[in-house]
């Protein structure tokens, strides 16, 4: 079981809900590169779907949506699924910046202590999908470590697969 509140030495961390959706909404658009290149669209009933959504075969129990938070501001959401593809990766399935952080290496911090616990944990890879096309998100990624290791047709819309892989020792 993962314990999200270890996901960051500088931040609260702090599931999600739907209490928090407009919050979250807020955040959503204002990320207007990102819904360029997908077809997610920032509404109330998306952000509340995507709270529940997991991939097939996965338990809700293994998908955890939450928020960091810098006093009582949220900075950052990431939508994580333990144990998908295999038992020893984690999916981020997204991943968003309040654009009032953004380029200012506080992503590339989250990522990190959020990598350094679950290598703590043994497992040994984190993939996500970046949208085909995105510069922002293929750079960030890149950025931090992930590397595409395959495409992906979604609904019409091309995913490049990405992993980190861990180094063990």
């Amino acid at each position: 079981m993962i314990d999200i509140s270890k996901f960051s030495r500088c931040y609260s961390v702090c599931i999600l809900g739907e209490s928090d959706v407009d919050m979250i909404l807020e955040i959503c658009k204002q990320n207007a590169i990102f819904y360029k290149y997908t077809e997610a669209r920032p509404t109330k009933g998306n952000i509340l779907d995507d709270m529940k959504a997991t991939p097939p075969g996965i338990d809700l129990s293994n998908k955890y949506y939450f928020g960091f938070f810098d006093n009582q501001k949220l900075i950052a959401i990431m939508d994580l699924i333990d144990g998908y593809p295999k038992p020893e990766i984690v999916y981020i399935g997204f991943f968003m910046m309040n654009p009032q952080y953004q380029g200012k290496q506080i992503g590339t911090g989250i990522i990190s202590d959020v990598v350094t616990y679950l290598q703590s944990m043994g497992k040994t890879a984190v993939r996500l999908a970046i949208d085909k096309g995105n510069p922002q998100s293929t750079h960030f990624w890149k950025k931090n470590g992930f590397e595409v290791i395959s495409e992906a047709d979604v609904n019409g819309w091309t995913k490049l697969v990405a992993e980190r892989q861990f180094t063990q020792g």
